[in-house]
């Protein structure tokens, strides 16, 4: 590291869990983020923030003057721009020593191709079909998926890493087996979302990305958790691997 560095990260490698070793693990590390939007936002920012190496950054929306309140990686000139391309801007401001890349829609066509290039996704879309893609090619490619939803005032997180213990930690369809008819499904477009619960998730989604970088704590992995805004409460529940699920079972 440079003394520019040093002095940048100083507060990581104080760090004793961190330290120069694992802030070097950061600046090497790729992150795919799918979504640029309320999750994204926290997302992108804390992981550059950290210094990870290589952000991609996939999504195909513009920039609206509804995003404003919850997605603070944007500023009002924003509006009309590529999601990508404003947030790749913003990345460089808050630490010109990241690099990006701007990636399309995730499809099932691309998934595999573009996971290759990581090693760890995090998601924080509200499409289950880039959901169910991204946990196919994350199996496929062996690489972890940190997954953040949210919904008015609610929120949820986890970890997908099948492999790292096959049959007893699940995949995303494990959670989800099928897509929830349309009229089930939370739409923030639709329903709404308090802006600081998209902070909230999508920090601690930061989070859960930074501790499968660095190797420390306690992954959530097979475990899901909960956030009930109004309430001010959090919980975990534990999360079984699905035996007959057609993603990630040893039987498949």
């Amino acid at each position: 590291m440079t003394p520019e560095e040093r002095e940048r990260y100083a507060r990581h490698i104080l760090l004793r869990e961190v330290g120069g070793q694992g802030q070097q693990k950061l600046l090497a590390a790729r992150v795919l983020v799918v979504g640029a939007g309320g999750l994204g936002s926290p997302i992108l920012s804390y992981l550059a923030a950290a210094g990870v190496g290589l952000l991609g950054i996939a999504d195909d929306d513009v920039v609206s003057l509804s995003n404003l309140q919850r997605q603070t990686l944007f500023r009002t000139e924003d509006v009309g721009r590529d999601k990508v391309e404003a947030a790749r801007e913003a990345i460089a401001r808050l630490n010109p020593h990241v690099k990006s890349d701007a990636h399309p829609r995730v499809t099932e066509e691309n998934a595999r191709k573009i996971v290759s290039g990581y090693d760890l996704v995090v998601e924080g879309v509200d499409n289950f079909a880039a959901r169910y893609a991204l946990n196919r090619a994350c199996i496929a490619e062996k690489t972890p998926l940190v997954s953040a939803a949210v919904g008015r005032f609610e929120g949820q997180l986890s970890t997908f890493k099948p492999f790292a213990d096959p049959g007893v930690l699940p995949c995303y369809r494990c959670l989800v087996p099928e897509e929830p008819p349309r009229e089930e499904q939370v739409n923030c477009a639709e329903e709404g979302v308090l802006g600081a619960v998209t902070g909230v998730m999508g920090t601690l989604a930061a989070m859960e990305v930074l501790k499968e970088l660095l190797s420390v704590g306690d992954s959530l992995a097979g475990r899901l958790m909960l956030y009930d805004g109004l309430g001010g409460a959090f919980r975990t529940v534990k999360l079984p691997a699905d035996p007959a699920c057609p993603d990630c079972s040893v039987h498949g």
